[in-house]
């Protein structure tokens, strides 16, 4: 016999049952009301269903549509190989942009480079798809990138680092059967390294489609561009943007002095170098360069040659010479001088001349470092850039008239251009030496240096009295501005610092506000001048 207790929970529990069974009726009751779901029936047909149709859009073609279908067949697939090289196992990269030869940066009539490069083309690339054949252990390397036709007889404008090294080059035009065959072979007209242009040509039986290049002066921050290409190994891919910045310098000193960028947000990726970016009338305004990426894809932001540049650059390249001459007066400045420098040589505008070019027309004329260039042919000279672009565009041989400031008095001269080449060519031979690196001085509390006076041995290759470094601080005024051990202080706001004496006067009297200007030599490499290095204590 059940005991109370047992037949309570028999009760209890058959409640429960009993309201679950009744919310799960509920429920479902509830979903098929909602829903008017009534189950599949077999005998229902569907007999009154209206099948679907596809209808013309009465929306007509954008202006990126107009482009791509104009456009397109002017733009062409750019295959290279390069053959195995017993001697040569380095890898190529992507889009590599070369770091000056020069430590110190020093860089004819441009401005100066800068160190701490390592890495750059981890963000900075284009063109080349990478190595197929895995390492460069005797086999034959593939890169892939784009290219424009811009002369029915078969010219085409590319990158330089697309074909750069490349043994074989061929190129695919739109119209060519896609298949195993790499394409027709191309052979190399021209090439410019300071601005990573390349001319290649192929052999045609007929005229072939042309582009068409536009004024890239007259484009604006925020105009829409379109961008034809072969990303990825992916054929006549289009994309589009707008442009977001224009003049960029992406890398520093010598190798960026003559690639001023237009930036844009359109998708570029590698092997879209060397494909135009277009405008809304169809027209190049720029040659696809490099893009910034920390992911090796596109981020939004691409960068191209302008095409007034490159119209310039392709003009020098299919000429009798097929290489592009530049002017250049022989001298070399730094970029970027802090304010502090400014203040104490007097000036706000011009080209502090760090060095000038033994022999060269600088020379010849008689300007010597430390003068202020500040108007040519009687046209103010805002800054290295502006010396740059004015003095490389002028015909060697041709003159211009310098005015300059030298200890504040204002002078001029004449001086006859020259080929940038051959005045530079023995810029970047750079010489080690070793000199004593030990000693004390007063300014090593105050500016976190310590001094010595420069060795008769480093003072012949300097040409000049000074006081080496021995040590830098970190994190010091000295470090800050970016003296290292080695490096020789010749002068100190303007003043001669030979001997220790003249040095400890000196410095003495510097107190904190005070702007503080070096120069300083580098008896390793000599041949890069002066250079000016401040700040304010």
């Amino acid at each position: 016999m059940k005991t109370f207790f047992e037949r309570l929970r028999e009760r209890r529990l058959a409640s429960v049952f009993t309201l679950l069974a009744t919310l799960s009726i509920a429920i479902i009751g509830g979903s098929f009301a909602a829903h008017g779901v009534h189950g599949q029936d077999k005998n229902n047909s569907s007999a009154d269903a209206t099948p679907l149709k596809v209808v013309e859009s009465p929306v007509p073609p954008n202006q990126f549509v107009k482009i791509a279908k104009e456009v397109g067949p002017a733009v062409v697939n750019i295959n290279t190989m390069t053959l195995p090289k017993q001697a040569n196992n380095q890898k190529r990269d992507f889009h590599q942009f070369q770091a000056p030869n020069n430590p110190n940066g020093g860089q004819g009539d441009d401005g100066q480079g800068q160190n701490g490069l390592q890495d750059f083309f981890n963000r900075f690339f284009g063109g080349q798809m990478p190595d197929q054949g895995g390492d460069d252990g005797g086999q034959v390397r593939e890169s892939l990138g784009s290219g424009m036709i811009v002369d029915p007889k078969g010219y085409i404008v590319t990158n330089n680092h697309v074909i750069e090294k490349a043994d074989k080059i061929y190129v695919k035009l739109s119209t060519d059967p896609d298949n195993s065959d790499p394409g027709r072979p191309a052979r190399v007209i021209g090439v410019d390294k300071a601005t990573d242009l390349a001319v290649i040509k192929i052999d045609t039986d007929k005229p072939l489609p042309t582009v068409q290049f536009g004024n890239s002066e007259k484009v604006q921050v925020g105009d829409w561009v379109e961008a034809i290409g072969s990303p990825f190994a992916l054929a006549h891919t289009v994309t589009a943007g707008i442009i977001s910045a224009k003049n960029r310098t992406i890398e520093p000193g010598a190798s960026g002095q003559f690639q001023h960028f237009l930036q844009t947000d359109a998708a570029i990726n590698p092997g879209n170098s060397g494909g135009p970016l277009l405008d809304m009338n169809g027209n190049v305004i720029g040659v696809n360069t490099a893009i910034y990426t920390q992911s090796a894809g596109n981020q939004g932001i691409g960068f191209a040659m302008p095409s007034n540049t490159v119209v310039q650059v392709y003009n020098d390249l299919i000429g009798p010479e097929h290489k592009v001459v530049r002017g250049s007066i022989g001298i070399q400045f730094r970029p970027g001088l802090s304010s502090a420098v400014n203040r104490v040589y007097g000036f706000k505008n011009g080209v502090l001349v760090q060095d000038v070019q033994p022999g060269g027309p600088a020379d010849s004329a008689g300007l010597k470092p430390g003068d202020i260039i500040t108007t040519v042919d009687g046209r103010s000279i805002k800054d290295g850039d502006d010396l740059v672009n004015d003095i490389a565009g002028r015909k060697p041989g041709s003159t211009i008239r310098l005015g300059y400031l030298r200890n504040g008095k204002q002078m001029d001269t004449t001086v006859t251009i020259g080929d940038r080449d051959k005045v530079f060519a023995n810029l970047n031979n750079p010489q080690q030496s070793s000199g004593p690196q030990s000693g004390n001085d007063e300014g090593e509390s105050k500016l976190g240096i310590v001094v010595h006076e420069a060795s008769p041995a480093i003072t012949a290759k300097i040409h000049e009295q000074g006081m080496e470094i021995t040590s830098v601080r970190s994190g010091s005024f000295a470090d800050l501005q970016g003296l290292v051990p080695g490096l020789v202080i010749t002068r100190i706001n303007r003043q001669p610092v030979a001997t220790k004496a003249e040095y400890d006067a000196i410095v003495s009297k510097l107190k904190s506000g005070d702007d503080v200007v070096f120069e300083v030599r580098d008896p390793r490499h000599p041949e890069t001048g002066i250079n000016y290095l401040g700040g304010t204590l």
